[in-house]
């Protein structure tokens, strides 16, 4: 697509953007979160199982951090809209330090255990949403793309470090690993407070409304605004088929080997879930340093085809190089498209609607990716997994296809750009 403006082909450095300190600072914050979670995750899953040798409880535990997004993320999404962004992300970052705390106290009966890990994650929402509406105000234009771009990088690298070491970890003390991870939430929480300035609320008390209708205006405004609504549908499209190789690796290995030893398929395991981020780490770094701003946004529609498409091999069994291959092809191009993407939906989005607009867009997200890995893996009861995977993606391709149709031209861009600036700039006017 075309801009919505014109501006010189210019390309945003990364240390340009890592030059700012409250960048720098929300940046390390996160990171520190990420690691730390994925790290628990990884630990409390083998100490789940190892207590009670139940797979369906150890899956419980790992799925239970998507459950807030699905149940109240929105809703929680819409009290980061009352407060300010930095405090939010504080409050967040103490609240899970305590409960993850808990989790790690030994001869925890399992209910008690999986509702402190509920309780835990329901700090993940607001301080998700309020993450990336502060990141819209420390940075603007095209370095909050590349800013988003470092963000959605570390998160995967964070991922394979925070995995590889929870599983050792696993080994050797799960509880190590809990308590470290809320040593992460402490020490995220003092470096919001020491390198992010405090900014007021969005919205004041005056302007508040039953929680409720906030939460149905974040729906209103994603869904109601023409460019915001095609920026979400292809975006939620995207994720319908781009989360299946991780989701469903322990499925695909023991496809590739089905008489291998457990070593055998848990190398398989191992690769595969690793190749889809790896892609995400190079997408992000390489689009977002190599491209200008107008080539990113050109790119989102192409990029989004292309992540489809780059599954749909999956139809001619490929063997495991083929399949890690396919993944790291899918996850680069989602972390080529997502910033772009991003960047321009901060751009049309009236400021005191960011967090409820980004908790809309989290929640569809990790509603589609759940539901995707579910329904797939359901089907791979029945059909060869090879099968499933190739068909969900040309499904995909053709939905891909059908979002772009509706992508809206760049006039209606324009126009929703232009709209949240002035409404932006309001409250300074009167």
């Amino acid at each position: 697509m075309a801009a919505p403006a014109s501006r010189p082909e210019r390309r945003t450095t990364f240390s340009e953007v890592l030059a700012d300190r409250e960048y720098r600072g929300i940046l390390s914050a996160g990171a520190l979160s990420w690691l730390g979670d994925y790290l628990a995750k990884a630990a409390v899953t083998a100490l789940v199982f190892d207590q009670t040798r139940s797979a369906g409880a150890a899956a419980a535990t790992f799925a239970i951090s998507f459950a807030p997004w699905l149940l109240l993320g929105p809703l929680l999404s819409a009290v980061a809209d009352r407060y300010p962004y930095r405090t939010v992300m504080i409050v967040s970052d103490l609240a899970r330090m305590v409960l993850i705390a808990l989790v790690a106290v030994p001869g925890l009966p399992l209910p008690v255990l999986i509702g402190l890990l509920f309780l835990t994650a329901l700090g993940n929402p607001p301080y998700d949403s309020s993450r990336s509406a502060l990141l819209s105000h420390v940075l603007s234009g095209d370095r909050l793309v590349v800013g988003i771009s470092l963000n959605l990088s570390l998160n995967q690298a964070a991922q394979i470090g925070g995995y590889l070491a929870g599983g050792v970890l696993a080994a050797i003390n799960p509880r190590l690993a809990l308590l470290l991870d809320a040593a992460t939430f402490a020490v995220s929480a003092l470096v919001l407070v020491t390198m992010v300035q405090h900014r007021p609320a969005v919205n004041d008390r005056a302007a508040r409304r039953n929680l409720v209708r906030e939460t149905a205006d974040g729906f209103a405004i994603v869904f109601g605004t023409a460019a915001l609504r095609g920026i979400a549908v292809l975006v939620f499209t995207s994720m319908l088929f781009a989360i299946l190789p991780e989701g469903l690796a322990v499925v695909w290995a023991h496809h590739l080997e089905p008489a291998g030893s457990a070593a055998e398929i848990g190398f398989d395991q191992g690769l595969i879930m690793l190749a889809s981020p790896v892609g995400y780490v190079l997408g992000g770094l390489l689009v977002g340093r190599l491209a200008t701003s107008d080539t990113r946004r050109r790119l989102i529609r192409p990029l989004a085809l292309l992540a489809a498409l780059s599954l749909v091999p999956a139809l001619t069994d490929p063997p495991l190089f083929t399949v890690c291959l396919m993944a790291a092809a899918c996850g680069f191009c989602i972390a080529g498209m997502m910033p772009a993407a991003n960047g321009l939906f901060v751009l049309a989005l009236p400021n005191r609607y960011r967090a409820r607009a980004f908790g809309v867009m989290q929640a569809g997200m990790q509603l589609l990716q759940g539901g995707s890995v579910l329904v797939a893996g359901m089907m791979a009861n029945r059909w060869p997994l090879h099968q499933v995977v190739g068909l969900w993606s040309v499904a995909g391709v053709v939905l891909v296809l059908v979002a772009l149709s509706a992508w809206p031209p760049a006039d209606l861009f324009t126009a929703a750009i232009e709209r949240a600036r002035r409404l932006n700039e309001a409250p300074a006017a009167g």
